[in-house]
């Protein structure tokens, strides 16, 4: 089969890499992505590795790296994307990145000190202009008394009555968070001796440190004595306040303040060449970052890949273990050959026998990798397991649009993925880092399909935004009804809904073309009617996809070799399914055949007949469907009953009575050697996921190594046996989903409409004004209808399906217990 049906075939493959050539080879490798490395040194501590220093070097350059990215960013600008594909440099160009990028980050930390420096300096200058420049006192009249009283100002023009009393000043900025918590401190601690006055900065000032703007809060204290001008400053001091020399004389502040603003042009100046010289910096930064930050990353992987080899006992070579797909072995030897072309030495590589379970490798693309993230969240298969994503991708939106089936809902869903996927090259849409819109974008595919099964489903529903489209002509022909019930005016004036009834003569004139007939959304009885017909739908398409899962897995019996299991799982298993639960889905197609609308209301009953068939009894009252149904339904049930035991003790006693004859046609010295191999390989085997018959299946020659521990057999066929039979009955009741799912939706999209647009169309009507009335309703309308039934009715449909695929269908033949091959590329580095 092809690599999306089952998992390529998968090889263990030895390297020989010259030492010489050791570092060019993996190099190309990552450009080609085509193995994964296992990891032969796992017992070696990583400091202890032979390429541990180059490694310590690159993740050096990578935190210098970090440091020049945060200051790029620091600045508003951003970075290049590298243009082409950019190789791994040589080891001995690391040195020469590692002078260059040292030589620019310590540029970079000398500049962006200066700057920080004068921008602290150039702080100072304007908090100090600013204390002297904004007036902190008012003129107040003059105290004609010799005692100084609080009217009084502070500063006296000479030969003044107080020209004997000294008055000092604490002038400085402060942070407004401490202002109020300052001004309390200084009143308490000096009693009241001093006169403080606080006042914001007009203006906002740059911090040097974080570039954000603060606000200041100038102050000037007036106070008398030494030792309240001591506690004055400690407190000051203690609350980080800028402290500034504050003249007593007013031309001399003039004077100190022309000074300051001159100081302040100055130093502006030489801070506008300083920023120049930064951008320019910078820019030297923004060219040799993006390509250097590529290239030390791949250097760094490509030695983290070469402390997973082992060293030769010469010291000559590397050797590496990998895996590989076997069709891209021919590319690989030619990667090692040109690769190693220049060391004069050729690398080798060959198959070598595994004991392991390989990876699984399934190769994916826009359209399929949605559906395989699918199966692949439930558990990665097992190596060349079955893989479930090639039928997801026609049953999983099919699920999914029963529960959702609207033709309206579905195409805005549809235009939706479909603006998505014509506009999926667009670098913008690629790059955009919004975590929702991402999984949107993963999903295009998936939600493309997911609009269009709607949309079918819809038109086989008739429902478009919950209201019926007529595209053909009715098989339904209303007036005979009315005709022969003998409908008055008044009966009609009060009933705006009439029950439909089929078993009216001439009333059905032929089957609807495609679909539900519309004339059963004028009826009252519609919903008795879908909840009929879509309970049945379910139940067939739940038997019909645990049918598919159950016969999938013979795929992987015949694969593996294990022709055993079709007689005594398979067939047993189908058995059990269809003659129960697939004779239900029999007696629902059957009475849709055989039962007319004449006898419909004297039709027996299904459910009844199910519930009959495995009590072993009859209901006088429930007629039979057909001639020798209890002597069908008992033999059903003992048929049914009867594989039972073939599934729980048929694949034991087949395994146990394999070993046992094996152990007879062995030789008594040849036997005690094996069986010493098989209990020293028993752990490993254990320890690799390869315990029962079937996850051995992919090495042969170690099914005949490894010994059967009977209680184990058993013990995991009984589990498997249980889980099967209660799963049937449980999982067939769980896809009962897709009845209510599809009933709720349909009836949420009534009641919007009904609430909505209906009641708007009325006030329309009523008011004269419709389209001034429409246009807010129609936006209620629209709003709720994306949020309610395309974002919450879709994601809940989608988790239902999703259960649906992992627990109903993908357990009757998947295992999921397998590990992906991640190969070894710089696919990632070069994004």
């Amino acid at each position: 089969m092809g690599s999306m049906f089952r998992g390529e075939e998968v090889a263990l493959v030895q390297l020989f890499l010259p030492t010489a050539a050791a570092y060019t080879c993996v190099s190309q490798l990552g450009e080609l992505g085509l193995v994964e490395f296992r990891d032969l040194n796992a017992s070696v501590s990583a400091f202890q590795r032979r390429f541990v220093a180059d490694v310590r070097r690159c993740e050096e350059l990578e935190k210098t790296f970090t440091f020049l990215q945060e200051e790029v960013r620091r600045a508003g600008l951003a970075l290049p994307v590298p243009e082409g594909r950019l190789p791994a440099p040589p080891p001995r160009d690391l040195l020469r990145i590692q002078e260059e990028t040292d030589r620019l980050a310590q540029e970079l930390r000398d500049v962006r000190g200066n700057q920080q420096a004068l921008q602290v300096q150039l702080q100072q200058l304007q908090l100090h202009s600013a204390v002297l420049g904004q007036g902190h006192g008012h003129p107040l009249a003059t105290a004609h008394s010799d005692v100084p009283s609080e009217r009084m100002p502070l500063l006296q023009s000479p030969g003044g009555p107080h020209e004997d009393l000294r008055v000092n000043f604490v002038a400085g900025a402060v942070e407004p968070h401490k202002a109020a918590a300052l001004e309390r401190l200084l009143w308490r601690a000096c009693r009241g001796f001093l006169i403080a006055s606080f006042r914001e900065m007009e203006q906002r000032l740059e911090d040097p440190v974080t570039g954000e703007p603060v606000m200041w809060v100038t102050f000037l204290i007036s106070y008398w004595g030494e030792q309240i001008g001591r506690k004055i400053r400690k407190i000051s001091d203690g609350f980080h306040c800028h402290i500034f020399p504050y003249l007593e004389q007013e031309e001399a502040r003039r004077g100190a303040l022309q000074q300051l603003q001159q100081q302040s042009q100055e130093l502006q100046e030489v801070l506008g060449e300083t920023e120049r010289f930064l951008s320019q910096v910078l820019g030297r930064v923004q060219q040799l970052l993006p390509p250097t930050q590529v290239q030390v990353r791949k250097m760094k992987a490509v030695y983290l890949a070469l402390n997973q080899c082992s060293v030769s006992t010469t010291h000559k070579c590397l050797i590496a273990e990998v895996w590989c797909a076997t069709r891209d072995l021919p590319m690989l030897q030619e990667a090692l050959r040109d690769s190693s072309s220049e060391a004069g030495v050729s690398a080798v590589a060959h198959r070598i026998p595994c004991r392991d379970m390989p990876p699984t490798l399934i190769r994916t693309n826009r359209f399929t990798a949605s559906f395989q993230g699918i199966v692949d969240a439930y558990g990665v298969g097992r190596y060349q397991e079955v893989n479930p994503a090639p039928y997801t991708i026609v049953t999983f939106p099919f699920l999914f649009a029963v529960m959702f089936g609207d033709v309206g809902h579905g195409l805005l869903m549809f235009l939706f993925a479909l603006a998505m996927v014509l506009t999926e090259n667009q670098p913008a849409m690629r790059t955009m880092q919004n975590e929702i819109w991402r999984t949107f974008f993963g999903g295009r595919y998936l939600l493309l399909l997911m609009g269009l099964f709607s949309i079918y489903t819809g038109f086989i529903y008739n429902e478009c935004f919950s209201r019926a489209t007529t595209i053909f002509s009715s098989g339904w022909s209303v007036a005979a009804m009315a005709n022969q019930s003998g409908w008055s005016d008044e009966f009609l004036a009060q009933h705006a809904v009439l029950t439909l009834d089929p078993n009216v003569t001439g009333v059905f004139l032929g089957p609807y073309p495609f679909g539900i007939d519309p004339v059963w959304s004028l009826a009252a009885n519609h919903l008795s009617f879908l909840n009929s017909f879509k309970m049945k739908m379910s139940i067939i398409l739940g038997v019909t996809h645990m049918a598919f899962g159950v016969v999938l897995g013979v795929f992987n019996h015949v694969h593996f070799g294990q022709r055993h299991r079709l007689l005594l799982e398979t067939l047993p298993e189908l058995t059990f399914l269809l003659g129960l639960f697939g004779y239900l889905v029999f007696l629902v197609v059957y009475k849709w055949l055989r039962v007319s609308a004449a006898s419909a209301a004297s039709a027996p009953s299904i459910l009844i007949h199910f519930i009959n068939m495995f009590l072993f009894s009859r209901s006088p009252t429930n007629r039979p469907l057909f001639l020798g149904q209890e002597v069908v339904q008992s033999t059903l049930v003992v048929l049914a009953l009867a594989m039972v035991p073939v599934l729980l003790l048929g694949t034991p006693l087949h395994l146990l009575r394999r070993q046992h004859r094996h152990r007879s046609r062995r030789s008594p010295a040849g036997r005690q050697e094996e069986d010493k191999a098989g209990l020293l390989d028993s752990p490993e085997v254990s320890v690799n996921g390869w315990g029962s018959d079937e996850e051995k299946a992919g090495c042969p020659e170690d099914e005949k190594a490894a010994e059967l521990v009977p209680s184990e057999v058993f013990m995991h066929q009984a589990i498997h046996t249980i889980e099967f039979c209660l799963g049937c009955i449980s999982n067939t009741a769980s896809y009962l989903r897709l009845w209510a799912l599809s009933l709720a939706h349909a009836q949420l999209s009534e009641v919007l409409w009904a609430m909505v647009m209906r009641v708007g169309l009325g006030m329309g009507r009523e008011v004269g004004v419709a389209a001034v009335v429409l246009v807010p309703v129609f936006a209620a309308f629209a709003v709720m209808t994306v949020a309610i039934l395309l974002v919450m009715e879709g994601l809940s449909a989608f988790l239902h399906a999703l259960r649906l695929h992992w627990v109903e269908f993908q357990n009757k033949f998947y295992s999921g217990t397998g590990y992906k091959l991640s190969p070894f590329t710089f696919a990632m580095e070069d994004e």
